[in-house]
């Protein structure tokens, strides 16, 4: 079975169209169709059904883009140990994060990574801690961080950086002049969430139970998925919310935004990485790893 031919089938699949798989893997239509058609034959299955404008895998399609994934990254990941051996790190990687870190941490680590190997292709894909697991458990990525311990056996968590949840108000809220509030009066001012599946809600929730307030009583105006756009709303007077220390950093510099402690609750946050257990690293994701860790926490 010919490596090309999975990774235009896979293509196909990914934009569900020949056309754009043709011009992104710089084939004719009719040439990509062929392959299509000596993959069919050889498997004595059709793989693809067109439906409208879309092209869809069959039953058999989804079982073969499955394992033809798991080929072409074993293909790549060979390269990447001969390349690897020889002294040169190239290769494409994708790695995972929640919103904070991915917005907040990685960055700097990402561009001093590929200051030092500039023939890697490394991509960010920023979603929920919720969808990074996701894309985890499905093999689209090798490592993730993100801002909530994984709870599926398949992954294992592992510590790597930490944050510090606070409460934020907006200048102009009676409590920007106060010292500290206690648990309680957060159940009195109308209150902006995260998406269910966020890391940062998750911590939040368990953190105000473990400190006997259930997060039940908060008074919600808005759930929004984003620590940016919770940040927007809060300094625009929606109401208040308990957001990360790394993404209010500014405001509170500018005094856009206020924090306010809580009395007796201290929030702190570690972030994960994650990756799927017993399952051995490419040498691209495994000398990512290391150069986060020895890195240490970003400025």
């Amino acid at each position: 079975m010919d490596i090309r031919k999975l990774e235009v089938f896979c293509k196909i699949v990914d934009l569900k169209s020949f056309s754009k798989a043709a011009e992104f893997v710089s084939l004719t239509q009719p040439t990509v169709s062929e392959h299509v058609r000596q993959l069919e034959d050889l498997l004595g299955e059709k793989l693809l059904d067109r439906l409208g404008r879309e092209v869809l895998p069959t039953p058999a399609g989804e079982l073969l883009y499955r394992y033809a994934v798991r080929l072409i990254k074993l293909q790549d990941e060979t390269f990447q140990a001969i390349r690897q051996f020889s002294g040169n790190l190239t290769g494409d990687l994708v790695l995972g994060a929640s919103t904070i870190p991915g917005a907040y941490l990685l960055p700097r680590l990402i561009e001093s990574f590929q200051s030092r190997h500039p023939a890697i292709r490394l991509r960010l894909k920023i979603a929920d801690t919720a969808k990074t697991t996701h894309h985890l458990l499905s093999g689209e990525m090798e490592i993730g961080i993100i801002g909530a311990r994984a709870r599926v056996p398949a992954l294992e968590s592992t510590d790597i950086f930490s944050d510090r949840l606070i409460l934020v108000v907006p200048p102009r809220h009676p409590w920007a002049k106060v010292s500290t509030i206690s648990l309680e009066d957060l159940a009195t001012q109308p209150f902006i969430l995260r998406e269910e599946g966020s890391g940062s809600r998750t911590v939040m929730n368990e953190e105000l139970l473990r400190h006997g307030f259930n997060p039940a009583a908060l008074s919600p105006v808005a759930e929004i998925d984003s620590s940016e756009a919770v940040r927007q709303a809060v300094k625009a007077g929606l109401g208040i919310a308990i957001l990360s220390s790394l993404a209010v950093a500014e405001d509170l510099e500018k005094g856009s935004l206020v924090q306010v402690p809580i009395e007796g609750v201290d929030i702190r946050r570690p972030f994960y990485l994650v990756q799927r257990k017993n399952r051995q690293l490419s040498p691209l994701a495994q000398a990512f790893l290391e150069h986060l860790r020895s890195s240490g926490p970003p400025a």
